[in-house]
């Protein structure tokens, strides 16, 4: 069973985007909708919509995957979002 992912999230508008790495997604997702991180990037331009994310059987894998994603362009971003959610529906809205 895959224990790592990696994810990214964005706001209501589509062009800010942010990408983290974490155990839980559930409960990661859930400190992003309820800002849990008072000065956070996150929670200053409300990015709060997950779009993207894959998991990983290690963290050292989930890690360099993000690292990847992080050093590319916007535009890889892009495409990368919408090859698995063309719509940029938030995937966790039946979480809660």
């Amino acid at each position: 069973m895959y224990s790592y992912c990696v994810y990214i999230l964005c706001n209501r508008t589509y062009n800010v985007f942010y990408c983290g790495v974490t155990r839980d997604l559930h409960k990661r997702v859930y400190q992003h909708k309820e800002g849990y991180h008072l000065n956070s990037f996150s929670k200053r331009y409300r990015v709060d919509r997950l779009v993207y994310y894959e998991t990983f059987p290690l963290m050292m894998e989930a890690v360099e995957r993000e690292k990847q994603i992080k050093a590319g362009r916007r535009k890889a971003k892009i495409k990368l979002i919408e090859s698995m959610n063309p719509n940029y529906d938030d995937l966790a809205e039946e979480w809660y």
